[in-house]
């Protein structure tokens, strides 16, 4: 059928803190996530506990060369991943980055470039050191800026030869929603004004732009963009005070967006700033450096859900981050994510329509509690259909959009291989092609074992997409 670019970049995602393990090896510092032991919802702890699953993860860090092989065999032509920054400045605040870490970083993307897959990489996916959160309160503190110029300036350097596609901060919105994991802010959320939240943001959005600024003359021929968590919001009746709660609730996170493409603050959110008296303080230089626009738009994508202006119509779900009314038209997954393929398809279009900038799709999945069982010839396997029907779904509304003139550059799926959950710090929350033999309380062997969804996934990559539309849907 022709639907997908023949350029279109497949793949999978994963971040280092869910995945690496090896968390104090070759001269790691520790991060925000080595104490947060239940994931986002979960408080943090003084100092890294055992019973956190980040700190073996799925011992990618050792493993890599084989997990790489697996992708490749799958057919990726991309793979997102994440630099841990405490690898590479184990405090954050160092003036010399941490040869070591930057070695495996080395390692790992010549391993990527053997099977000519394409590293994406995200700079910051929840991973601010621990001692800048401690020391400097994370993203509240304008130091941060230089620290993660310092930081992206090494990356950009040691790999501009190596790297094309890079993400500035992972899910930058979160970071009204989870100040801690997002923005290494050590204030207990509930003690946090709108004030410190949106002044935390302007200093990643200042940072985000000036390092965009860095990577276009240091790496004239690179990408760079930005990634948002999207969650689009539908009215939850036709009422009209029903629909300007959505285009409110649409605001913040568009906000984010708007300021990485646009360079500059728009209008809805001064008014916002405005009648809640809050006063962004913005450095001399501020403004002209926001001018500096990302070369496209990522996102990740999860689920969709309801906003009502009746307090009777306003009971929160579970949903990633952002929670939001549950859908009565929608089914949930087993963690209580409402599952809407064609919202895809109108995020796709409302990026497109109000950006003009390619898209990427680099974060979508669905998170279940795999068997591992026996196929015929006595292999170990996961007979995970529902899977394949949640991404069968989704990628066929990815072709629609494709039809609707939108510009997509690719996908990667989130947690190619299962990675512990950054929403539960669970391993029983499953994502990946490749089932990884490790439990909730530390025991397995680690083995690597293909799912049914890894053949039909390098199937759906082989045919360019057009797999998807076969009769056979089990393929």
């Amino acid at each position: 059928m022709g639907i997908f670019p023949e350029n279109f970049l497949w793949g999978g995602a994963v971040a280092a803190n869910q995945c690496e393990g090896a968390y104090l090896e070759d001269g790691k510092g520790l991060s925000v996530q080595d104490v947060l032991p239940h994931g986002i919802r979960g408080s943090r702890t003084q100092a890294p506990t055992e019973d956190n699953m980040k700190l073996v993860g799925i011992d990618f860090y050792h493993r890599y060369q084989e997990d790489i092989k697996l992708f490749a065999q799958m057919g990726f032509k991309v793979f997102r991943t994440s630099i841990a920054w405490s690898r590479i400045f184990p405090k954050g605040d160092e003036t010399e980055p941490n040869e070591a870490g930057l070695a495996f970083y080395d390692r790992l993307f010549d391993e990527c470039h053997k099977y000519g897959i394409e590293p994406l990489v995200t700079i910051s996916h929840y991973e601010t050191p621990l001692y800048l959160a401690e020391h400097y309160n994370g993203w509240l503190s304008r130091e941060l800026i230089a620290f993660y110029e310092r930081y992206a300036k090494v990356l950009f350097q040691r790999y501009k030869d190596k790297v094309t596609y890079w993400l500035t901060f992972n899910e930058i919105n979160s970071i009204l929603h989870a100040p801690f994991m997002s923005g290494g802010i050590a204030t207990p959320k509930e003690e946090l004004t709108e004030q410190e939240l949106y002044q935390a943001a302007h200093h990643e959005l200042v940072a985000s732009a000036l390092v965009t600024k860095l990577a276009h003359e240091i790496m004239p021929n690179a990408k760079i963009g930005c990634m948002l968590l999207s969650m689009p919001t539908y009215p939850l009746t036709p009422s009209p005070d029903d629909m300007i709660q959505v285009m409110e609730d649409e605001h913040k996170n568009y906000f984010f967006g708007d300021v990485h493409a646009r360079g500059r603050y728009p209008g809805y959110m001064k008014r916002y700033f405005k009648e809640r008296n809050i006063q962004i303080q913005f450095a001399p230089q501020d403004e002209e450096i926001l001018k500096h626009t990302v070369d496209f738009i990522s996102f990740s994508y999860y689920m969709s859900c309801c906003a009502s202006a009746s307090p009777q119509g306003s009971k929160t779900g579970n949903g990633n981050l952002l929670g939001g009314v549950p859908n009565p038209t929608l089914q949930a997954s087993e963690w209580g994510w409402q599952i809407d393929p064609k919202g895809l398809r109108y995020v796709l279009n409302m990026f497109w329509d109000r950006y003009q900038k390619p898209l990427f799709i680099v974060e979508n999945g669905l998170g279940a509690a795999d068997t591992l069982t026996e196929d015929e010839n006595g292999e170990k396997t996961v007979a995970d259909d529902y899977r394949i029907d949640y991404l069968r779904e989704h990628l066929i509304q990815v072709a629609e959009a494709l039809l609707d003139g939108v510009d997509i550059m690719g996908y990667t799926s989130w947690g190619c291989i299962d990675v512990v959950s950054a929403s539960t710090a669970e391993l029983k929350k499953r994502y990946g092609y490749i089932y990884v033999d490790r439990n909730d309380d530390g025991s397995g062997t680690l083995k690597r074992y293909k799912k049914k969804s890894f053949y039909w996934y390098r199937d759906v990559i082989a045919s360019n997409g057009e797999c998807l539309f076969a009769a056979d849907k089990t393929n």
